[in-house]
């Protein structure tokens, strides 16, 4: 099975060895970021620096003139990433016979929602969620459709990765995290992903749903869990605090809106890519799911984008939906394999063989950069024996 590992620009910029260390696990793809949130990393071999701080959501090589005049343009990295860090890094990998696709972070950028504030989603309370853009307004939408053609199509890319295509919801990892004191379940969750800004009213509205009579319908479905009650998981949960016709039309407008998204951003990427570029999508096969694997329906996505990347920190079962209507698509397993964070590189050859058997055609390993020596080692004697 073809490997490929995830990689940042400032895990190989500044050291010499590090293109060769990761050509040596055996994989034969970097996908690497061109475009990516706010981060704190560690790079644990580098010879200048241990912890890398990206303060901001950034593209990480310089724009081109498309964003001129335009309030809504992406934002450079500061010094974690200066210049060209993306072309720097890509030029290093490819001398070490690596193929190198391009990764690239949308509808996820905090400071893009502190900025400018009314591009965010914003729940049934009136909170907004500035990690998230809300990807049913125009001006967003375009934004997005154009970062995915400038930042996929990377001079020496042979491909890209779309994360972040889709909606975002409550789940995010922020600063001293404090939103796990209520268990939502899956059911709360996607109340609480509902959005209102002023595109998702006038959305709801076309479907025969009054918006703000769905903010109070949310808001009093959702005040029993705030106050220790179970939330019923899956999508039954959701019908049954909504109503079955109230929970259709909500998902009918998010499913529709988040397609035809994808759809024009693998068109523009399409449109500016050589022949032969290879597009794929981090996905999540059930469509109501918010987050960086973007939920999809799998026929259609893969009858959009040339494949998908499917999260299997949780095992594998999530690949078995694209597989069932893949028609020869890329079908790709990601998983972890830092150990630190629950990674486990020691069993990827079985995890590997488990997510073959359920349809993977190809592997992604989060992620070399972050990975020890050890994780390295155990991840070469694994793709060695595949």
């Amino acid at each position: 099975m073809k490997a490929s590992a995830f990689v940042y620009p400032w895990d190989v910029n500044g050291d010499p060895r590090a293109a060769a260390t990761i050509a040596a696990t055996g994989v034969q793809q970097v996908t690497l970021a061109s475009a990516y949130h706010s981060t704190r990393a560690l790079t644990p071999r580098h010879p200048r620096h241990r912890i890398v701080t990206a303060e901001h959501a950034a593209v990480l090589y310089p724009t081109d003139d498309r964003w001129q005049g335009r309030e809504l343009r992406p934002y450079p990295a500061g010094d974690w990433a200066p210049g060209d860090a993306f072309g720097e890094a890509a030029a290093a990998l490819t001398d070490a016979g690596l193929e190198v696709h391009t990764w690239v972070v949308l509808a996820h950028n905090s400071r893009l929602g502190a900025e400018h504030p009314d591009t965010s989603v914003v729940n049934a309370y009136g909170d907004r969620y500035p990690w998230a853009p809300c990807i049913a307004q125009p001006a967003t939408r375009a934004y997005l459709v154009d970062l995915a053609a400038e930042a996929a199509v990377r001079p020496g890319a042979h491909g890209t990765e779309l994360e972040s295509l889709g909606w975002y919801g409550l789940q995010h990892l922020h600063a001293h995290d404090k939103t796990g004191g209520v268990g939502l379940g899956d059911a709360g969750l996607y109340l609480m992903a509902l959005c209102f800004c002023p595109a998702c009213r006038e959305g709801y509205g076309a479907r025969g749903v009054d918006a703000g009579e769905l903010a109070a319908g949310v808001r009093a479905a959702l005040e029993p869990v705030w106050r220790g009650a179970p939330s019923d998981g899956g999508w039954a949960g959701v019908e049954k605090l909504l109503g079955a016709s109230i929970a259709a039309a909500t998902r009918a407008w998010r499913d529709d809106t988040a397609r035809t998204l994808q759809e024009a951003a693998v068109t523009a990427v399409r449109d500016a890519a050589p022949a032969g570029f290879r597009i794929l999508l981090h996905a999540d096969p059930v469509s109501y799911h918010v987050g960086a694997n973007a939920g999809v329906d799998p026929a259609h996505i893969l009858s959009v984008a040339d494949g998908v990347v499917v999260p299997c920190a949780g095992g594998p079962g999530l690949l078995a939906p694209f597989a069932e209507v893949s028609g020869g698509s890329v079908i790709a397993a990601n998983f972890t394999v830092v150990s630190g964070m629950g990674g486990s590189p020691g069993t990827l050859a079985s995890d590997a063989a488990r997510a073959r058997a359920l349809g993977a055609t190809e592997l992604r390993l989060y992620h070399a950069g972050l990975a020890s020596d050890a994780d390295l080692e155990a991840v070469g004697s694994a793709l060695a024996g595949l």
